[in-house]
């Protein structure tokens, strides 16, 4: 979750800074903010760059303080597929869930309790779609309000429409000598500065355009130019130019003003669907006219001519153009015929990246790839779009479905992943490879989801092509990945078999990765389940050295998990504390539901091992509120849940059942940042059970921690993994 300041207000959510200064709108921000208060369905409407998107930011971040559950933004313009409205919110919202329900599902079920505000920003091009949804949401969701911004209405009941006009005469010259002063420019005569707003309608974004060009035309000249246009326009008369004829005029004149290669850059920028970086701007646009290393030169003009915007982000400096203006240059794009060739670029620059990152995953980057991935969703999405509806492209589509197996499975998109999956493999790509990573990838997600047919299914096909066409990388995959589908549904026998077939295969072939060390971790897990600690232990120091070895977290988290289990079995609880909680806090920076709930649970356990049982219940609470989230708690396996029972038989003795029920009932209400907060020991007192400051009071029914526990593995020859 993340927190964002509005001067000394802290508001929970996603909206992002104000990188401008905000001009005049004082009546609308009051008039919109009336009616958040009174509508919980309000859509701001308007012609393009009159600035719906800026005045709703601000209103709803003034309105921020009355939303419990904080203010989401989404942003629908880089969405092109009405599928992806759904996978769209519950990315802006941080939701994460490894099951197989619909993001419609979750949705709702996230929402239903909160109170909170979403602002859907550019829906005009997805209008059923978001009415539909919108609808639902409301009603399942009674604290939910929502801001819509677009073009036009959503056309539902309840609506409450808020149509914004152009900035007056006075706003307007105010944002004229804004934007000029922030070039360090004197805007010039006030007269000839109203008239030139005045020509252009006052919407803000046809002025910032023109105050763009401040450096080299006095208000004076531009003035001339933009006159000259509109008698073109209009046959020489101006009256009952339509305001968004106006905007496109002024859209138009800036273009005209740039030279050759800003025009042809201007178009060419326009395949991107969100921000990009220079190295992607370089690749996909320089060539044919315009020199790779030329670009960043005439990208720094468009940028002062506000044609393009730059922002920092936690991945460094991104570029982004407004959707009236991309819309713009697209038009030119494809008036030049170069739009295909520019896709294809734009599709080869993206594959590329995903295949960088896909062997970076396993590297001391690996957080690096997790956070520049986020980034590039919006372009990787329009490239496998690209390829999925261009025939003789699909080979290439089910290849980067697959290759961006480490952002589905590890950074917990599991959803959105099975979707392009799915999808990439519903079309005959008439390529081999490509499709056996496709299936298997396939398979890890459904197996992650909890659904075990599907996952079989994909699993036994790749493992068939892959005996017919002799890769034996996709029959170690598959191999791999069958053995890891045993393991969680309890086929422990036929699970050690498959796996150490895989292993053997991948050393056969020189594979190391992650996938390979999970393999290994998960082979650990049935070793432990079998009753062999140290064989267990032995097979997570590998992972661990190698991981080390690597800088690689996301499988090391794992063999942290068993080390920890082994750990507290053997009677040293501070040491398993200690791996569980570089184990948790790296499983929660990727997004893995998994890693995070099972560090959660065994913690549970380490902490009424200590003493504290009710704390220990208040942990798994938090647990059972997480679960549902990822699938089938514990697997229904009685291996993973012998640990859990274990542990609510200790709190249950020590506290009494009614007191247990209180302490769980309140780790059931934090949500997924609270627990982990807590298990880590930064929570706060919730309802009287405070977080462990110093040494664990013993509790009746607490286990000594001075001598070996009498763990599962002892008792019944399983544990956890």
């Amino acid at each position: 979750m993340r927190d964002h300041q509005r001067g000394d207000t802290s508001l929970t959510g996603n909206l992002p800074a104000e990188l401008d200064g905000f001009v005049g709108r004082t009546s609308e921000l009051s008039a919109l903010a009336a009616a958040l208060d009174t509508s919980r369905l309000v859509t701001v409407t308007g012609t393009g760059g009159v600035g719906k998107s800026r005045l709703a930011a601000r209103a709803a971040a003034a309105a921020g303080a009355a939303a419990r559950d904080g203010v989401w933004r989404v942003e629908l313009a880089p969405v092109r597929d009405p599928e992806f409205v759904d996978h769209a919110l519950v990315e802006a919202l941080g939701l994460t869930d490894h099951t197989a329900r619909p993001p419609r599902e979750m949705l709702l079920g996230h929402l239903a309790g909160r109170e909170l505000l979403l602002v859907l920003d550019g829906f005009e091009h997805l209008v059923e779609a978001c009415a539909h949804l919108v609808v639902e949401l409301l009603r399942g969701a009674p604290g939910l309000r929502v801001l819509a911004v677009g073009r036009r209405p959503l056309g539902v009941t309840g609506e409450r429409l808020f149509p914004l006009a152009p900035l007056d005469a006075d706003e307007a010259a105010l944002l004229f000598a804004d934007r000029a002063a922030r070039q360090g420019v004197a805007p010039g005569d006030e007269r000839t500065v109203r008239e030139l707003c005045t020509r252009l309608d006052g919407i803000p974004l046809a002025i910032e355009l023109a105050a763009g060009r401040l450096r080299a035309l006095t208000p004076a000249q531009l003035l001339d130019r933009l006159d000259d246009r509109f008698r073109l326009l209009t046959g020489g008369g101006r009256e009952g130019l339509p305001r968004h004829r106006t905007l496109r005029t002024a859209i138009g004149w800036s273009h005209e003003l740039c030279t050759p290669q800003e025009r042809l850059l201007w178009s060419r920028l326009s395949v991107f669907t969100g921000p990009f970086d220079l190295e992607a701007a370089e690749y996909v646009c320089g060539g044919y006219g315009l020199r790779a290393g030329d670009v960043l030169d005439v990208l720094s003009e468009l940028i002062a001519q506000s044609v393009v915007g730059r922002e920092e982000t936690g991945v460094g400096g991104r570029y982004r153009m407004l959707d009236t203006v991309r819309a713009y240059g697209a038009g030119w794009l494809a008036a030049t015929g170069e739009a295909d060739r520019l896709r294809r670029r734009h599709r080869d620059w993206y594959v590329g990246l995903a295949t960088w990152c896909e062997l970076d995953w396993f590297s001391p980057r690996q957080s690096e790839v997790a956070a520049r991935v986020d980034a590039e969703l919006p372009n990787l999405r329009s490239a496998l779009e690209y390829c999925l509806t261009e025939p003789d492209e699909v080979h290439l589509g089910q290849y980067l479905a697959g290759s961006l197996w480490f952002c589905w499975a590890g950074c917990g998109r599991l959803a959105e992943g099975r979707h392009w999956l799915e999808r990439a493999l519903a079309l005959d790509s008439g390529h081999t490879r490509p499709r056996l990573k496709a299936l298997w990838v396939l398979g890890y997600v459904a197996i992650l989801q909890g659904d075990a047919v599907p996952a079989l299914a994909a699993l036994q096909e790749c493992r068939e092509e892959a005996e017919r066409s002799g890769s034996a990388t996709a029959l170690a995959y598959a191999e791999h990945r069958t053995g890891c589908l045993a393991l969680v549904t309890g086929d422990i026998g036929r699970a050690e078999t498959l796996l150490r077939s895989a292993l053997h295969r991948y050393r056969e072939i020189g594979e190391l990765n992650s996938n390979v060390l999970m393999g290994q971790v998960e082979l650990a897990m049935i070793r432990a389940f079998q009753g062999d600690l140290p064989d267990a232990v032995g097979l997570c120091e590998d992972v661990r050295r190698v991981c080390e070895d690597h800088g690689e977290r996301w499988a090391r988290g794992y063999a942290l998990y068993v080390l920890a289990y082994a750990a507290w079995s053997e009677g040293d609880p501070g040491r398993a504390r200690a791996l569980l909680t570089d184990c948790l806090s790296g499983a929660h920076g990727f997004r893995d539901l998994l890693g995070s709930v099972l560090s959660i649970e065994l913690l549970a356990l380490v902490t009424a091992t200590e003493g504290d049982v009710a704390e220990a219940a208040v942990l798994q609470g938090a647990a059972s509120r997480m679960w549902p989230s990822v699938g089938l708690p514990l697997f229904g396996s009685a291996h993973y849940n012998r640990p859990h029972e274990l542990c609510e038989a200790m709190a249950r003795e020590g506290l009494g059942d009614e007191r247990y029920e209180a302490c769980a009932r309140a780790g059931d209400r934090l949500d997924r940042e609270q627990a982990v907060a807590r298990a880590l020991g930064r929570g706060q007192v919730l309802d009287g059970v405070p977080v462990p400051r110093g040494p664990a009071r013993r509790a009746q029914g607490a286990v000594d921690t001075q001598k070996p526990a009498a763990s599962p593995t002892r008792e019944g020859g399983e544990t956890t993994g």
